[in-house]
């Protein structure tokens, strides 16, 4: 008698999670998010130059530093608060829990310290989550 082949439940991203395969609240694509996140570390580049009154252009570590704190902070709290960036705002996209909660100031502080290491955020999983998503348990989903 043959084996019964091993049942897996994915079928696109954010099935496991209960989202829609298509259209608002399905997982985003990589694209989106990509664009969203140089955006907003655009605007952080920008507050932290006029925070330290230096030029984009002038360089040094206290610039990279500054932009590093803008862009953390500033995503944590607009996430924690909103539940978007600006840059996700310009995309079409939201950060939420998957129960669909709102992601409150400690997930997002700890989502965006997880994205300023730079390797949780380009290691994730089929959900499309990387682990800064898991440890905060939100979902970067469709507006």
């Amino acid at each position: 008698m043959p084996a019964e082949p091993a049942t897996d439940d994915f079928r696109y991203p954010g099935n496991r999670l209960g989202l829609p395969e298509e259209g608002s609240g399905s997982v985003s694509g990589w694209g989106r998010r990509l664009a969203a996140l140089v955006v907003d570390w655009l605007i952080a580049s920008l507050i932290a130059s006029a925070v330290v009154q230096r030029p984009l252009w002038s360089g040094g570590n206290d610039l990279g530093v500054s932009q590093l704190v803008v862009f953390c902070l500033m995503s944590a709290v607009l996430v924690g608060l909103l539940g978007f960036t600006i840059g996700h705002r310009l995309f079409g996209l939201r950060v939420m829990r998957p129960d669909q909660r709102p992601v409150g100031l400690l997930r997002g502080l700890v989502r965006s310290a997880l994205i300023c290491l730079v390797i949780p955020a380009v290691i994730y999983d089929r959900d499309r989550r990387g682990l800064h998503d898991k440890a905060a348990d939100t979902v970067v989903v469709l507006r």
